[in-house]
């Protein structure tokens, strides 16, 4: 593939390389909670097809991720009773891209509350595994 490196962090995670806080695992995605994240609840899905995003990724692939983020959307969203959820998709640096592994952003929202900066200070561990806990038993 074009441009493709597959030691991008989220290909690392996908092959075992470096553990991560994971809610769920199909044989075409990875879902995990995000190390940064902006709001309680904040996840990612992860399309284990190679492509570094939206715009070469294969349709194939596109068509399958849809449902699995509805699905993970709505189980973060019952999981942290938040007021609404976000999802985010970046495409290459200008576009906001930091990783180039295609992968989509779980973001709930809750009235009154400011998200955080994707940025800095990564989030404790075990609260992310408690967060992928409750994720996962929403999902059920």
């Amino acid at each position: 593939m074009s441009g493709y490196d597959d030691g991008n962090i989220f290909a690392k995670i996908l092959r075992g390389d470096i553990p991560a806080a994971k809610i769920f695992e199909t044989d075409d995605f990875l879902a995990i909670m995000d190390v940064m994240p902006q709001s309680k609840g904040h996840c990612l899905l992860l399309p284990k097809t190679p492509s570094r995003n939206l715009l070469d990724a294969d349709d194939t692939t596109l068509a399958k991720a849809l449902p699995e983020l509805a699905r993970l959307a709505r189980a973060a969203k019952t999981a942290f009773d938040a007021d609404g959820v976000v999802i985010n998709q970046f495409n290459e640096e200008a576009g906001g891209q930091t990783v180039f592994h295609l992968h989509f952003h779980v973001v709930p929202h809750y009235e009154g509350v400011p998200l955080k900066r994707h940025v800095g200070a990564m989030a404790d561990p075990a609260e992310l595994r408690e967060h992928a806990e409750a994720i996962r038993a929403a999902l059920a």
